[in-house]
């Protein structure tokens, strides 16, 4: 798994205008394939009367899945462009469509690929991305009586406790980072007297 990537930190939309022609860029947050081909739909719909609607999308935290269209400007002076931009930034599991109203300035392939670009590029600086980094899920097990105290005492220092469950025993749900989880051990130990249990799960992406 890579260490970590980068995703946009919400979804929304942002317009500019070059020679008359706007260029609206609708972002979002994409886990899947079909989550990306939905979101494109949607927009489509939204502008059925628009001269293109060009789209960009990068799935996999490896950016294993990558795919853009032109529809229907020159070949690879939109999608491709979009494409670069979101690969060069270091953006995963997300997409990008620039819907595009004709304001009657031709452009030329030149200016279309800095169109395109730099469309994207403006929506991902105006949203914002977040970096998500590779950490493993554990569940502290924890008597009653220590209970409160351990998870006010993670969370003062900085851990991210994702769940707390109570039964018959208290369980905590945090996220570690792979590197920090001996150091973390011995941190419980002394912090729950060696009561707590450490019960190590699988591996997820977060911001921690």
């Amino acid at each position: 798994m890579q260490e970590q990537y980068r995703t946009i930190a919400r979804a929304g939309v942002h317009e500019t205008e070059i020679n008359k022609s706007r260029f609206i860029c609708s972002l979002a947050p994409a886990a899947t394939e079909q989550e990306a081909q939905d979101f494109i739909r949607r927009v489509r719909a939204e502008h059925p009367s628009a001269n293109h609607n060009c789209f960009a999308y990068v799935i996999g935290a490896d950016a294993a899945l990558q795919k853009a269209s032109d529809d229907g400007e020159p070949g690879g002076t939109a999608g491709v462009p979009m494409l670069q931009m979101l690969t060069r930034r270091d953006v995963r599991y997300a997409v990008a469509v620039v819907t595009r109203y004709f304001g009657g300035v031709k452009l030329g392939a030149g200016g279309l690929i800095r169109a395109y670009g730099g469309s994207l590029g403006a929506a991902l600086d105006a949203l914002g991305t977040v970096v998500r980094r590779r950490y493993r899920l554990a569940t502290i097990t924890v008597d009653h009586q220590r209970a409160g105290k351990l998870e006010n005492d993670l969370r003062s220092t900085g851990r991210a406790v994702r769940e707390v469950r109570y039964g018959t025993a208290v369980s905590i749900e945090v996220g570690l980072p792979e590197a920090e989880l001996d150091a973390f051990r011995d941190w419980l130990a002394d912090a729950s007297a060696g009561s707590a249990v450490l019960e190590l799960g699988g591996e997820t992406y977060g911001t921690l």
